[in-house]
């Protein structure tokens, strides 16, 4: 009886895919350590922090997005405009402080657009943002000219090179906000009915939930995440190039889908994709390591996340499957018993 216990438990816990990212995280850890010794050494695992701090910040507000039933493609060109528009504010003598606010102000602004386009007039978020993020890139050239922002002042860098005991800023930033958006989704009312919109929009507007505000306030945060990983991009490498958040879009995504985050709405954590995002930087400094071509990172994010949407097809129509075959035994069993009391003739 206690095995019995202890295998139903166990097989509970391994049911949370939180879980089963850990204990895939701590054994690849452990493997490539007997690999290359160097891999969890402190300069190392901070560079896989730092590395992912980034992804993880946007994946606050996509996992947030993605639970609601919606996506935004548009994030990675947002990070380029916001960082432009930052450092050149800076470079023409606009306060730093008011300047990384513009950049905020133009995440906010950006994501309003979105989404205000897909509930009015209830378009696609995949079309929408596949447009805006052209639109956000190519103002990001035509604000640039096409060329780098350099010349910034030690007052504004100091934010991504600066750190804390050795614990560089963007890392502390990104594990504040990940603790913050993981209490809010777990906990607060307005970003848990996200989960009932993802469901199920119809059922959750009968219920009274204001679904286009939901989704709408959910555009802004991920626009605004989008836009302070720009200017903290900008900040740690002392310029903002036109091509910042090049590709970034498919790592939130991948890293938020890995964490358990649904493509259809209606699941995942913050805490989820932030293991994603940690398990796809480990990846990626794995292959650093061992000497692998960059441009097979790309190959890889594209694996991860066709393997990880499968997986969660596979996973999901099993389910559906038992609890269909969980209800079939059910009305067999009332049935049974139903006719077992009836009366004789």
């Amino acid at each position: 009886m206690k095995t019995n216990a202890l295998q139903k438990n166990l097989r509970k816990v391994l049911e949370i895919r939180e879980s089963v990212l850990i204990v895939l995280i701590i054994f690849f850890a452990l493997i490539m350590t007997m690999v290359r010794p160097k891999f969890l050494n402190l300069g190392n695992v901070l560079s896989i922090f730092l590395s992912l701090s980034s992804t993880a910040l946007v994946g606050c507000g996509m996992c947030n997005l993605l639970v609601s039933g919606c996506m935004d493609l548009s994030v990675g060109s947002m990070a380029a405009l916001s960082g432009v528009v930052t450092c050149l504010s800076i470079v023409g003598g606009v306060p730093v402080p008011l300047a990384f606010l513009m950049g905020l102000l133009i995440g906010v602004m950006g994501g309003l657009v979105n989404g205000f386009i897909v509930t009015k007039w209830n378009i696609s978020p995949f079309i929408v943002t596949l447009g805006t993020m052209n639109i956000f890139r190519g103002l990001t050239q035509i604000i640039a000219q096409g060329v780098a922002v350099v010349r910034l002042p030690k007052s504004f860098t100091n934010f991504g090179q600066g750190n804390i005991f050795g614990i560089q800023f963007p890392i502390i930033v990104c594990i504040c906000l990940v603790i913050l958006f993981d209490t809010l989704l777990r906990h607060f009312r307005f970003f848990r009915q996200g989960y009932f919109v993802g469901g199920n929009e119809k059922s959750a507007a009968m219920t009274g939930i204001n679904v286009k505000r939901v989704k709408i306030v959910n555009f802004v945060i991920v626009s605004t995440m989008a836009a302070l990983a720009g200017i903290i991009f900008a900040s740690r490498f002392g310029n903002a190039s036109v091509t910042i958040g090049t590709g970034m879009e498919m790592q939130v995504i991948t890293a938020c889908v890995i964490g358990g985050a649904s493509l259809n709405g209606g699941e995942g954590t913050i805490a989820g994709a932030f293991l994603g995002a940690m398990l796809m930087s480990m990846l990626v400094s794995a292959l650093n390591l061992l000497g692998v071509d960059v441009y097979w990172q790309n190959v890889l994010t594209g694996v991860i996340l066709v393997f990880a949407v499968v997986m969660d097809t596979i996973i999901k129509t099993r389910r559906e499957i038992g609890i269909r075959l969980e209800t079939a035994r059910k009305k067999e069993e009332k049935a049974s018993f139903s006719g077992g009391n009836s009366p004789a003739d």
